[in-house]
């Protein structure tokens, strides 16, 4: 879940934050394949400068995988309490990225006849308002629904204002605007919004009558080997993590690793991963591991519409997933951001090639512009890395 708002000093700020989405450099680590890593002396400089950039994040590791040819570039820490490096095992928070998971579960159930993407919400999930019953999966997955935002809405803040460790229970997150209307009619307009993978999760369960978390073990951790990822309800993280910050100069930044509980964003932004699990799955997810052709084809009907915050390139969503066009070639992923982390995970249209990138602090265009653009643009120098092509 995206947030807007970096510096959490007090609960207040806390509310305005979630309420609206919800150093020294180390070697670079390559695999042990015979196969040369990409040369990556300017790669890391280019972490090191966004690292001691004023407001720059403590931490950030990037991995680009080829086939099975594994490179590692990191520059600052996982911990400024210890001065711990980075590492692919580290935990983290995904943030939005958890969107792209949903969608993995989902389209999998549609591959199987489970679920079809013209399934409406008043066919699936009745007791929301009939308002909404003709909302389809595929304009959820897509954000094309009209739903409001669940974590807007000013109950939901002061909820977590008063306690940001509350555990919420997931199947009524949406409760909160229920007596709100639709923002547009369906299909008509895209607008991003945390409702929408909040209640996708909640159709997977409707039509399995399978909790989603057991949903995403069976339909995605399994069969892509994500063994260090999961989906909790509460606000602690598994050790050894990437500890996330509020930076804010001049004040020192603020470590939120375990500020909020992780049940606010559920299935739109409480997964908890590694960099290590983020590259398997969002090599099997791109590269149709998950689903077969025929639901690849649909997940990439482009409309415009960019992920939040934006990726590199120039951005067109399609169903849970997103198409970012760079200069040196395209890649098809997911971007999140949350209290303490912004993250972009991405692969090449066929899954041989991936990209994760793992930022500890959240950046976001409202609140440092700039520095968003500037880690946009580092990003696109990895994506060009990653292709094979000339960075500059």
């Amino acid at each position: 879940m995206p947030l807007r708002s970096v510096p959490i000093r007090s609960r207040l700020a806390a509310v305005c934050a979630v309420a609206v989405c919800l150093a020294a450099l180390s070697p670079a680590t390559a695999s042990t394949a015979a196969t040369p890593g990409p040369p990556d002396t300017d790669l890391r400089r280019q972490l090191e400068d966004l690292v001691h950039t004023p407001g720059g994040p403590p931490g950030v590791i990037a991995v680009l995988q080829r086939d099975g040819e594994r490179h590692v570039v990191r520059a600052g820490v996982a911990d400024l309490a210890t001065g711990r490096k980075p590492q692919v095992d580290d935990h983290m928070r995904v943030a939005s990225v958890a969107k792209a998971f949903s969608g993995a579960v989902s389209l999998s159930l549609v591959d199987r006849h489970v679920l079809r993407l013209h399934d409406t919400i008043g066919r699936r999930l009745a007791r929301l308002p009939k308002a909404w019953h003709g909302v389809t999966l595929r304009q959820l997955l897509n954000h094309t629904s009209g739903l409001p935002d669940y974590s807007d809405d000013p109950r939901f803040r002061q909820i977590l204002g008063a306690d940001p460790h509350h555990r919420f229970d997931p199947h009524h997150l949406l409760d909160f605007v229920a007596d709100k209307p639709l923002f547009f009619r369906p299909g008509s307009r895209y607008h991003y919004s945390n409702s929408d993978n909040i209640a996708v999760a909640l159709m997977a369960e409707s039509a399995t009558g399978t909790p989603y978390e057991q949903l995403l073990r069976e339909l995605v951790h399994r069969p892509l080997g994500l063994r260090h990822t999961s989906l909790p309800l509460g606000y602690r993280m598994p050790r050894p993590y990437l500890h996330g910050y509020a930076v804010a100069p001049p004040a020192p930044p603020e470590d939120v690793s375990e500020f909020f509980s992780a049940s606010a964003s559920w299935a739109s932004g409480g997964i908890v991963s590694t960099p290590a699990d983020l590259t398997r799955f969002i090599r099997g997810y791109v590269g149709g591991e998950l689903f077969g052709p025929d639901v690849v084809r649909q997940q990439r009907r482009w409309i415009p519409g960019a992920s939040e915050p934006a990726g590199p390139g120039r951005n067109s969503a399609g169903l849970a997933l997103f198409r970012y066009e760079t200069r040196c070639g395209v890649v098809l992923g997911h971007t999140g951001n949350t209290a303490g982390y912004t993250q972009l995970a991405a692969a090449t249209p066929e899954g041989r090639r991936s990209l994760t990138f793992s930022v500890t602090s959240q950046i976001t265009q409202s609140t440092n512009p700039r520095l968003l653009q500037r880690l946009r643009a580092v990003q696109e120098n990895f994506v060009c890395a990653l292709l094979g092509r000339p960075g500059r």
